[in-house]
C-alpha cells in the first residue's frame, strides 16, 4: 500500500476548516492544519461578538478539540518560508513540515488604501483579537461617558456588510444593557458612519440600501456616503471635502485585502491587492500542487466575491472533489461557486436579504424574520458540520431563551470565553 499523501492547510478560517473536514473522510492523506490562532471562528460574527451582543461561549472552537474529532494534526504557528521546488515549510515555532500538495487559506486582511493615519489611530475587525480590543474599547468610553456625560463620538469608515451591521451591534450593546436602553444611547453616542461610494452596501439592491441608511439614521447616526477619507488624526477625521469630524472611537471597515503572509509565496502570481491568483480548479497559475481558497485567492475569469459562503464551498470543492481526484489521476472539474445570495442583518432592528436573482427582501414583517432566520442559520449550518447536532441545537436554544445582554455599566462578565 502506497504511503498516504501529506496534505497542509495554511489557514483555520471558514475555507480551510471546510477543506480539513472535507479531506478528513479520505483514507489516502493525513491532514496538518496550521493556524496562529487556537480556536475557530465563523467570522461573520466577529462584528456581534465585537459588541458583545453574543458571547464567546458557544461561539470559538478549539482547534486541539477539532482535531481529534476530525483526525488531523494541528500546528499553532504561522508560515515563515517556503521552498516550493523542496515542497518544505518552515515555521515560526521552528518546525519544517514537507508537504505533497498545500491549501492556502489564509484569509484577508483590512485594506486602509494608505489612508495618512488610518493604520496608527484606527481599531480594524479581522480577528478575535480585534473584536475583543473594539470591544474593551467601546466598553470604557461608554462608562466614562455616563461619568463625564460627555457623548462618544463613534466614526465607522466603511458603508458595506461590516461597517452597518457592526454600527447596529453597538447601538443594540447600549440598548441591551440593563439600566441604559434607547434613551442613554441617544445621550451617550453620537455616530457617524462613512462610505465613500454614493450608497451604502453597493452589492444589494438601491431600495435595501436606502432602508439600511433610514434605518441607521434612526437610531442616530450621521450617515456620510459620497466622503472620500484624507485622513485619520489623533481626535479627528478628515474628508477630502474639507470637513473634519471628531472622533473618539474610529474603526476602519472599508475595503479588505489579501492577508500580509501571501507575500511569502513569492513564486507564484499575485494580484495588485496581494491575492493568490488560481485557475478555474482552484490551483495557483505556476504551481498545480499549491491551491489557494477564500479572500486571499482571485480568479481571473469570474472572480468570487470575499465572502464565507465563497470560502466554504471553495473548501468544500478542494476537500471533496479537487484533490482527491488530483491523486486519483482523474481530469480535474472546475469549481462553479453557487451564488445563495446575501443576507444583511441590522442586530434585532431589522433585516434584509438578496435571493440570487439579486432581487431583495425584508425590511419589515416577515420579511426581516425571513432574512434574520437564515443569516443565523448560516452560522448553525457551520456550527453543526463541525460541532454536530446536539451542541448546535443546545447553543441555539440558550442564545434563544437566555440572550447575552452586555454590560456597559463597569461590572465584568462573569463568564469566560469556551475553548470548544
Amino acid at each position: 500500500m502506497s504511503a498516504k499523501k501529506h496534505v497542509v492547510i495554511l489557514g483555520g478560517g471558514v475555507g480551510g476548516l471546510e477543506a480539513a473536514t472535507q479531506l478528513s473522510h479520505n483514507s489516502h492523506v493525513r491532514i496538518t492544519l496550521i493556524d496562529q490562532n487556537a480556536v475557530h471562528i465563523w467570522k461573520p460574527v466577529l462584528h456581534e461578538l465585537a459588541s458583545g451582543t453574543i458571547g464567546q461561549k458557544g461561539n470559538l472552537f478549539a482547534f486541539n478539540e477539532l482535531s481529534k474529532r476530525f483526525g488531523f494534526s494541528f500546528i499553532q504557528s504561522t508560515l515563515d518560508t517556503i521552498d516550493s521546488t523542496t515542497k518544505t515549510l518552515n515555521l515560526e515555532n521552528g518546525q519544517v513540515l514537507n508537504y505533497d500538495l498545500l491549501v492556502v487559506a489564509l484569509g484577508s486582511c483590512a485594506n486602509d488604501f494608505g489612508t495618512p493615519g488610518a493604520k496608527e489611530n484606527c481599531l480594524f475587525l479581522n480577528t478575535l483579537a480585534d473584536a475583543n480590543a473594539i470591544h474593551d474599547r467601546f466598553r470604557t468610553l461608554i462608562e466614562r461617558a455616563q461619568l463625564t456625560n460627555k457623548p462618544v463620538h463613534l466614526n465607522i469608515v466603511g458603508g458595506g456588510a461590516t461597517g452597518v451591521q457592526l454600527a447596529a451591534e453597538l447601538c443594540q450593546a447600549i440598548d441591551s444593557t440593563p439600566g441604559l436602553g434607547p434613551s442613554a444611547r441617544k445621550r451617550l453616542l453620537r455616530p457617524t458612519l462613512i462610505e465613500a461610494q454614493d450608497r451604502l452596501l453597493p452589492p444589494v439592491p438601491e431600495q435595501v440600501s436606502a432602508e439600511a441608511k433610514a434605518e441607521l439614521e434612526k437610531l442616530g447616526f450621521d450617515v456620510i456616503t459620497g466622503g472620500m477619507v484624507s485622513e485619520v488624526g489623533c481626535g479627528y477625521i478628515a474628508l477630502k471635502d474639507g470637513r473634519r469630524i471628531e472622533s473618539d472611537f474610529p474603526i476602519w471597515a472599508a475595503g479588505v485585502k489579501a492577508c500580509v503572509a501571501t507575500s511569502l509565496l513569492k513564486n507564484l502570481e499575485l494580484s495588485r491587492s496581494g491575492q493568490i491568483m488560481v485557475t478555474n480548479t482552484l490551483q495557483t497559475t505556476k504551481d498545480p500542487s499549491i491551491y489557494a481558497i477564500g479572500d486571499c485567492a482571485r480568479m481571473e475569469v469570474n472572480p468570487t466575491a470575499p465572502t464565507a459562503q465563497a470560502a466554504r464551498q471553495e473548501g468544500r470543492y478542494v476537500g471533496r472533489v479537487a484533490i482527491p481526484r488530483q491523486l486519483a489521476g482523474k481530469a480535474a472539474v472546475p469549481f462553479v461557486y453557487n451564488d445563495r445570495g446575501a443576507v444583511v442583518a441590522l442586530g434585532r432592528y431589522n433585516a434584509w436579504g438578496m435571493w440570487p436573482s439579486k432581487k431583495g427582501f425584508g425590511g419589515h414583517g416577515f420579511g426581516a424574520q425571513l432574512a434574520r432566520f437564515i443569516h443565523e442559520g448560516l452560522f448553525r449550518q457551520h456550527q453543526m458540520g463541525i460541532s454536530g447536532l446536539f451542541r448546535t441545537v443546545c447553543a441555539a436554544l440558550g442564545e434563544r431563551f437566555k440572550p447575552n445582554n452586555p454590560d456597559l455599566n463597569g461590572k465584568k462578565p462573569s463568564a469566560q470565553p469556551e475553548q470548544d
